[in-house]
This record gives C-alpha cells, structure tokens and sequence, in this order.
C-alpha cells in the first residue's frame, strides 16, 4: 500500500476478517481509514457495500486476506475465507509465498492454490524472504511453466522483522513515529522488488458492480459520548464509529492513562478494546479517573464496553485496581488464547434493545473474568454458555461488535444515551 502511494496513486484499503490493528497500519500507509470485511459479522452483501464504501475516491482497493487463502471462519453455512471475499468483489489474488526454505516445491505449492477452487482468480505471485539472485532464478524457472505470473521477489531481511506481543502486532498508537517510518521503509522495499504496474493491470480488469449506499437516518438531538482512546485502548471498529455518529453521536475523547475524569457534559461512554493489561500499573494509579467512571457509570451513565473495555470496569485485573463498576468481579491474564465468532442473545432488556436481542461478535483475549456474569447467552462452534453484563444502562462483555448489519444497534445506543441526558436534565 505504501509502495502503490508513492507512485502517486490514491489508495484504499480493507482487511478480510476480524481485525484492528492490521486495518491501523494499512491507514498509516495510506492516509485513510482501514476497513473490515468480515463475511460472518455483516453478511455478504453488506461485504460488498463496504468494499464499495472503502474504495470511494481511490484508484485502487487494496484487501489483505486473513490467515491462509481458503482458511475459513469454521461457521456452518459461512466460508468468510480470503477466497469467499474475493469471490464476492470478483477479485484478483496476489499469493505471497514464503519462498525461504524452497526450490522446486514452490511449483507445488503455487499449482494447488490455483487449481483448488477455479472460481478463483489466482493471478500472480510474490515470492518473499529469498535468500539470493540464484535462489530467485530457481524459483521462478520452477513457477515457469504454471503460467502464472512472478510479480515480485523480495529478499530475506532480518531488519525487516515486525514488533509483536501476545495478541498480534504492536498496536501504532503505541509509537505512530517509529510506524511511520518503519512502513515507509518497507514501501521503499517493496517498491524496487515489486512490478507495481502489473498489479494495478490487475486491480483494472476486476468487473465493476453496482452496489447500493445504504443512508441512515440520523436522530434529532446530539449524544456527546466518551470515547476510550490512547495506547491502552485502540480497538475500535471505524465502521461502528461512523454509525454512531450518524445516529446522532458526538465524541469526546477520553484517555483512561492520563486523564482524570470524564467530561460532565456526556451521556454515555464507549470503551472498546485494546491492551489495558499492559497498561494496567498506570490504569490502576489513575485514581481520580477510576473514581470518576465508578461514580458516573453507577449513577446511570450509558456504557458499552467491549473485551478490555470489560477489563477496565472490573474490580480487579491481576490484582491491579481497576474502576470497580463490576463490583466483585476480578479479570485474570492467562496464557490459553480464546478466539472465534459468537452468537449472542440478551436475556434482559438493555441498551441494545428487548430481551432477546441477537448479536453477532467476535472474541480474541488472554484473559478470563470472574465470575463470568449471566447477562447474555453466548453460542459458538464449540459450546454454549452465560457470560458478559446486560442491563438498563449497562453492556459489557468479551463480544467485539461490527456494526455494519445492524445499524439498528447503533441507534439504540445513541437512543439510551439521549434518553438517559434528557431524564438527567429533567432531575
């Protein structure tokens, strides 16, 4: 992405599957934001809308895939792989080999992602992390006779090994100078060792599909809503964002790491997720904040928290004084990783709507909260439980929401945040 905005093209991008911090470094390189295209969280139509909403004033779309090409979300009755997206845009694929340890298998390798589905338009590859000029040669005599074209070789380099932690990638907003030119460099990279006008030959002769903008209706009124921000909390889909705000939402941004209390002109807060056990030493010793929120929040505020966001309000994470909204509930870091979809269902009326309410979300955390609360119903492929908080003013639980099929969500929020400022104005 960084390579094709150098050459002076407006780019845009989208990552398929669930995903924030991927999404953040794709609006480094391009200057816009990073969009999700999730097949499970909003359908495949609203996929096609939101390809379409992304692409808006570029001249090339830029999607990076998730896991391997045809790894799927492992849902019945939805594929939500690399392949079904592309499918869906009617999308060339650049297969990204890691070419390190072969010669002539990569031939192999390459056939059987072209062969396996026809539907698939496997259209060139880039071989990475080659080892040398010989090597190159080798591979690309091998690839040779598939006829599938070699669009670039990139070399093996140790510098160019990227920062991560237990969940991923470091977030940018922990260091958005040092990214800045960390992804400059890998677009000078990636700019001598990739034909960038053969891949936007390709991106040309993608078929364009008419797709339908979906406008939603705002309410009346201004919902100021606090907005978690900073390093602690940086996972925040710009899509809900964006349909809060055509609900009728305001921001007021609030950094749970420095700032000391929530403004006293909002009617809700939206903590979303994000790394508070790496912060947590520094969330625990912002007392006056802690206090702040366990008041307003207790008092009535509207709150959604979502994975971290859940975390903050606990009593406890690791033993590390948290907000204490969640009276008596502790958060515990473990090493067992738990991740995938999940169906939800409210078993009370909340914020989100009636008893009953279906949500859609995903989970990816290394940590369990004690006790699990009973608030909702969550279903996924392995099992069934209770788990998170649901009640009149009140939504947290693991469940990272995609708001895109269900904007109705959004103005729900937005709905009980005004409900909630105009009975605070009325007392």
């Amino acid at each position: 992405m960084a390579a094709l905005v150098a050459t002076g093209l407006r780019v845009a991008s989208a990552k398929v599957g669930p995903d924030f911090i991927d999404p953040s470094y794709h609006a480094v390189a391009t200057g816009r934001p990073g969009r999700s295209l999730d097949v499970f969280l909003s359908g495949e139509e609203v996929v096609r809308q939101q390809a379409a909403r992304a692409a808006r004033g570029a001249d090339v779309l830029v999607v990076e895939g998730v896991m391997g090409l045809f790894d799927g979300a492992g849902e019945a009755g939805v594929d939500g792989s690399t392949a079904a997206v592309s499918r869906l845009l009617d999308a060339p694929v650049v297969l990204v080999v890691d070419a390190s340890a072969m010669s002539g298998s990569v031939a192999a390798l390459v056939h059987g992602f072209a062969r396996f589905d026809p539907s698939i338009d496997v259209a060139g590859v880039i071989l990475n992390r080659v080892g040398s000029d010989a090597h190159a040669a080798l591979l690309r005599e091998a690839l040779e006779p598939l006829g599938v074209p070699v669009l670039g070789v990139l070399g093996r380099d140790d510098a160019l090994t990227w920062r991560e932690r237990h969940l991923g990638l470091v977030p940018v907003v922990e260091d958005p100078e040092a990214t800045r030119r960390s992804v400059a460099r890998l677009g000078e990279v990636v700019g001598r060792g990739v034909d960038l006008g053969a891949i936007t030959a390709l991106a040309r002769r993608a078929p364009a599909h008419p797709v339908a903008d979906v406008a939603h209706a705002r309410f009346a009124g201004d919902a100021r809503i606090a907005l978690c921000v900073g390093k602690a909390f940086s996972f925040v889909y710009p899509e809900n964002l964006e349909l809060l705000e055509e609900a009728g939402a305001h921001f007021v941004e609030v950094d749970p790491l420095s700032d000391e209390s929530l403004p006293e002109d909002v009617s809700a807060l939206y903590a979303g997720g994000g790394f508070p056990e790496v912060y947590a030493s520094a969330l625990g010793e912002n007392r006056r904040l802690l206090a702040s929120v366990r008041s307003r929040v207790g008092a009535g505020l509207v709150t959604w928290a979502e994975c971290g966001g859940y975390l903050w309000l606990c009593e406890s994470l690791d033993e590390t004084p948290m907000a204490g909204v969640l009276a008596g509930v502790h958060a515990t870091m473990t090493d067992r990783l738990t991740l995938g979809y999940r169906r939800a269902t409210t078993r009370a009326p909340g914020i989100f709507g009636p008893a009953g309410t279906a949500l859609r979300g995903h989970e990816y955390h290394r940590s369990t909260v004690t006790p699990a609360g009973d608030g909702l119903d969550v279903v996924s492929r392995f099992g069934s439980g209770a788990g998170g908080v649901n009640g009149p003013t009140i939504f947290a639980s693991y469940l990272h929401q995609h708001l895109s099929a269900t904007p109705e969500l959004a103005h729900r929020f937005v709905a009980a945040a005004l409900a909630s400022a105009e009975g605070t104005s009325r007392a």
